[in-house]
């Protein structure tokens, strides 16, 4: 990312937001963020690079933040030909399954007009460069493993996979998927597409299952587990997904797609109990150990969500090999980070539980 200049869209969400405290920590890149900010653009996920999350001003020089709509062509436009970047990458979606199965009209808005709208400035902006810049210059769509739907108890998902979404979630990241390879292939744009597990660590909004699960053990709280908790997931640590992008950006061949997976695969039901257990030796429930009270005893058992995909599992095989890449963290690991950071980081995660998200079952269709 040598000097390279970077538009993150949705730099204040959950992996948005690791990805740029990368690229300003680790590497020269100057970024601009643009967020539009809805109930999951964070900007205190920034504060730490230097934005000051209530003027969204940045006392870091290679940090700008455009609070902006990616369906507002006019704004992109602007984003694009005033900061003139090498590189975008591209993260801004709505991306919870259950906020979908209740109002699937902004996931298609956002994640199939807005990547179409960004597209289209990008093969504007870059028709004008020079030879070298257009052949440096990189659209990068980050998506999701659940376009490939659901399976079994046997086998992987790999970047052959045929499309299977069961949700308007990841039917509308299918659509943007398709749109971001036709655009390579009718007009030369140079795009990748990566497509991940399931991410999680610091900064997480906390309506997704491990935040949620660990703030609700610390206001005691019921632990909700869909169904049985026999769904897997294959879990990946934000930070290592972070790192897997910009190799992605600087290593991978234009057209490509690249699936991202930490070999970590749970059932929900296991993740919650690995939960509590870190959280009875770092943080044990009032009352306990003398009267033996455990955050496993919250668990409580709810009806399962329509059209929840059985299992998820990444072969991250060609990241790995033609790449290079090969993720820091395991589970037990990671899951002790995370579970660390929400206890040292009140301050952050507190007023999002008080004022925009306090829990509450999402999804019941």
């Amino acid at each position: 990312m040598m000097n390279k200049r970077c538009i993150v869209t949705g730099g204040a969400g959950f992996i948005g937001s690791a990805l740029v405290r990368l690229l300003l920590g680790e590497t020269d890149a100057t970024v601009l963020v643009v967020d539009k900010l809805t109930y999951a653009g964070v900007p205190e996920s920034l504060k730490e690079v230097g934005l000051d999350p209530a003027t969204l001003g940045s006392s870091n020089p290679r940090l700008s933040f455009l609070k902006a709509d990616i369906c507002d062509a006019a704004s992109m436009d602007r984003a694009f030909f005033d900061f003139r970047p090498d590189t975008i990458f591209h993260l801004a979606a709505e991306s919870h399954v259950d906020r979908s199965i209740d109002g699937p009209g902004e996931f298609v808005r956002t994640n199939v007009t807005g990547t179409a709208t960004l597209l289209q400035t990008a093969l504007a902006y870059w028709k004008t460069l020079d030879a070298t810049a257009k052949a440096a210059f990189r659209f990068q769509h980050i998506s999701t493993d659940e376009v490939y739907g659901s399976l079994g108890d046997e086998g992987f998902f790999t970047e052959k996979t045929p499309y299977s979404p069961h949700s308007p979630y990841s039917a509308s990241k299918a659509a943007s998927d398709h749109l971001v390879r036709a655009w390579h292939d009718t007009y030369g744009l140079p795009t990748l597409i990566t497509n991940c597990s399931n991410n999680y660590g610091p900064y997480h909004f906390p309506e997704k299952l491990i935040p949620l699960v660990i703030l609700n053990c610390l206001d005691g709280k019921p632990l909700p587990v869909y169904g049985k908790g026999a769904n897997v997931r294959d879990w990946l640590f934000v930070e290592d997904h972070a790192r897997a992008l910009v190799l992605v950006n600087e290593k991978g061949v234009p057209g490509e797609t690249y699936n991202v997976g930490g070999h970590n695969e749970r059932t929900n039901l296991e993740v919650v109990k690995a939960i509590c257990a870190v959280l009875d030796e770092l943080r044990p429930r009032a009352g306990a150990p003398n009267l033996h009270a455990k955050h496993e005893d919250l668990i409580t058992y709810v009806a399962d969500r329509p059209g929840h995909d059985l299992r998820y599992a990444i072969d991250p095989t060609k990241l790995m090999t033609e790449l290079g890449w090969k993720p820091r963290e395991n589970f037990e690991t990671g899951i002790r980070r995370t579970v660390k950071w929400y206890l040292d980081n009140e301050w952050w995660w507190r007023p999002i539980r008080e004022k925009k998200y306090s829990g509450q079952r999402l999804g019941k269709g």
